[in-house]
């Protein structure tokens, strides 16, 4: 029989070898799996990853699942070379001589058995040949000490009894694994549709402000001005419309774009911002009150009125903005409240709050320009508008409050407590009280020569409001208006919540920032994940994160509406282990724990800034609040958990997570 020739043979450019970077580790220790490949003269071996979608075969590496270890992150490439691709017209990255896969593991017991298949492709420049391989690799003889005995029918080994170097071993973070929530309801998006039904709202509000409630008026004599047809009228109004909604739009688009998720996060908790709030809320309120009267500058609002006077779509879209400038003193102050408290991390929010703002604000001014008619049923403005004014007033001099304590808590001043701001309400809102009974007339006012039925009715709401906040001095949660005001453990006269605290805080080790950062309800906990998990791991217990901020109005909600409920503080209690992480705290952290993020390349060196970056790491989210429930290997137990003021569905998602611990980790 003839053979083949002796030219013939197979070829096999690229040599393997798998090692582990230990072969001694403790139980939850991670080690480095490396795969290298020796690649011959004139070869190269394409990398794991490029832009390519219809490229060359990547190098790709496939575990086996066994319950002795647990990938940590994906396989990551060690120095490729860019190469643009003649064949597939594609960048693509290469090895030549040498190269390198690095994949971490995470160990929990032996034996150890980490094994699978490695696919893969190398090519030649000289005789463009390319060729494909498929081969098993098995990495094992790695002693885990402290570690349970695995077999190999068992699916899932981490058994809570496996402590992981008592509490100094290291931590990757929150592991959403799909796979085991199979079922589970996405995210609620409540919160974000109430809050685009509170834009919607403000934007109608917007429209009985002194400054915008006159323009109506000139508004519908700009399209009347032509007599044009009146299919005409209602073009020029619907693009009116538009243009209103597109400047107010825009302005939110700006916010989100330029500062980003972290960006808008900042923009929420920072002292500057806030306090020029807080400052600007006050010289609004005063010019409401007569003190002094606020403009826009003129030169600016004049350029605009000459763009509106050419007519067509321009001078239309003017038009729209001389509105918008004119309106403004009194507009701001609520698009203001829009953004600010929208920039609570997620992009689209003051996108959208925005959007929701401005129809609001249009829809009318559509309206009367479709059908002028109207105008003669509406009310003169006069010292009706006032009071509508100087009531702002008092309603701005109350919320100003909100933007100072936000940066008070998360900077830690102590300046304003929870009696003193109830202290400023309760008069703020009893003058309020007075003046719509006619007792206090301000400049501008009409004399009330006898009380309407509307201000009895206002001023009976008033002081009704004004006898809710009284008992609050005295430690009343006052959970309606929990989101606005400071957290309890601020009040001076709380002292059975205090002592509570101070003596529930035992446990495995003292908590890190216990004396600045506190739980609700005289909850025991932590605020450091890895101070936490460590304790959840040596209590077997479940660990419950609370992705919160000092400046979350829905956090303090969260907490005085659902977290008070019975059940649920039993379970909280009992069940879990607590952790809060403030994704806003200004703290700043030794030298030795800051760190450059792989997500935005930028350094983290406050408490806040390492939390939010921790969810939207691994988690993929950066909104408040984020509950998430975690197992003893830092898998996510439960789809996590966000605003909803329901105390069964919270418990619900609680016990749910309890389920799926004990499952996994009987």
């Amino acid at each position: 029989m003839a053979g083949f020739p002796a030219c013939t043979q197979v070829l096999e450019p690229a040599k393997w070898a798998v090692s582990a970077s230990s072969q001694a580790v403790n139980a939850g220790d991670i080690v480095e799996i490396h795969f290298l490949a020796t690649i011959d003269k004139n070869w190269y071996l394409y990398s794991s990853e490029f832009p390519c979608t219809d490229g060359p075969l990547e190098t790709t590496f496939t575990f086996t699942p066994h319950g002795s270890y647990q990938l940590v992150g994906g396989i990551v490439p060690i120095k490729p070379i860019d190469k643009y691709d003649k064949i597939f017209e594609c960048d693509v990255k290469i090895f030549e001589g040498k190269g390198e896969f690095v994949q971490k593991v995470r160990l929990f017991g032996s034996p150890v058995n980490i094994s699978g298949n490695y696919e893969y492709q190398v090519c030649s420049d000289v005789d463009g040949k390319c060729i494909p391989f498929d081969n098993d690799f098995s990495v094992k003889n790695i002693r885990v000490e402290g570690g349970t005995t695995v077999a190999d029918s068992q699916p899932n080994p981490f058994s809570p009894s496996n402590k992981v170097n008592g509490v100094t071993a290291t931590f990757n973070g929150p592991v959403l694994d799909k796979s085991i929530l199979e079922g589970e309801a996405t995210i609620r998006e409540e919160s974000l549709l109430g809050y685009l039904l509170f834009a919607f709202i403000l934007g109608l509000t917007s429209l009985i402000t002194p400054c915008v409630f006159p323009m109506v008026p000139m508004t519908v004599t700009f399209f009347l001005r032509d007599n044009q047809e009146k299919k005409e009228g209602i073009r020029k109004a619907i693009i009116f419309g538009i243009s209103i909604i597109a400047i107010y739009t825009l302005a939110g688009t700006l916010f989100a774009v330029l500062l980003g998720a972290e960006g808008l996060n900042a923009l929420a908790t920072h002292w500057a911002p806030n306090l020029f709030v807080f400052v600007a809320f006050i010289v609004f309120a005063l010019s409401f009150f007569g003190l002094f009267e606020i403009t826009a500058p003129y030169r600016l609002v004049n350029k605009a009125d000459q763009q509106a006077e050419k007519g067509g779509l321009i001078g239309i879209f003017f038009m729209a903005a001389t509105l918008v400038l004119v309106s403004f003193s009194c507009t701001l102050p609520i698009v203001g409240n829009v953004v600010v408290l929208a920039a609570g991390g997620q992009v689209l929010k003051p996108i959208l709050a925005m959007f929701s703002y401005s129809l609001a604000f249009s829809i009318p001014f559509t309206l009367f320009a479709i059908f002028p008619e109207w105008i003669k049923s509406m009310p003169r403005s006069g010292g009706w508008l006032n009071s509508v004014k100087v009531t702002l007033g008092f309603l701005e001099l109350a919320l100003c409050l909100k933007f100072f304590s936000i940066a008070d808590q998360a900077y830690h001043w102590g300046l304003l407590d929870r009696d003193v701001n109830l202290a400023i309400w309760i008069v703020i809102f009893g003058l309020l009280g007075i003046y719509l009974l006619g007792k206090m007339p301000f400049r501008g006012d009409t004399p009330v020569t006898h009380l309407t039925v509307p201000r009895l009715m206002l001023a009976t709401l008033v002081f009704s409001f004004v006898v809710y906040l009284i008992p609050g001095l005295w430690g009343a949660p006052l959970k309606a208006l929990a989101g606005y005001l400071p957290p309890l453990y601020t009040h001076d006269f709380n002292l059975a919540e205090d002592q509570a605290r101070a003596d529930a805080l035992t446990g495995c080790e003292p908590p890190k920032y216990a004396d600045f950062l506190h739980l609700p309800h005289g909850l025991s906990g932590y605020f450091d994940y890895e101070q936490a998990l460590a304790c959840a791991r040596e209590q077997k217990k479940p660990l419950f994160i609370d992705f919160t901020g000092h400046g979350c109005t829905n956090c303090r909600e969260m907490e005085a509406v659902v977290w008070s409920d019975p059940a649920v503080l039993k379970t909280l209690r009992n069940d879990f282990v607590v952790v809060a992480l403030y994704v806003d705290d200004k703290t700043l952290l030794p030298d030795a724990e800051w760190y450059t993020s792989p997500y935005d390349k930028k350094e983290k060196r406050t408490i806040g800034k390492q939390n939010a970056d921790l969810q939207i790491r691994h988690l993929d989210n950066n909104a408040q609040p984020f509950y998430v429930l975690v197992g003893f290997d830092e898998r996510v137990l439960a789809w996590p958990y966000g605003y909803d003021r329901d105390p069964v569905s919270f418990l619900q998602f609680l016990e749910r997570g309890k389920s799926k611990y004990h499952a996994l980790y009987p």
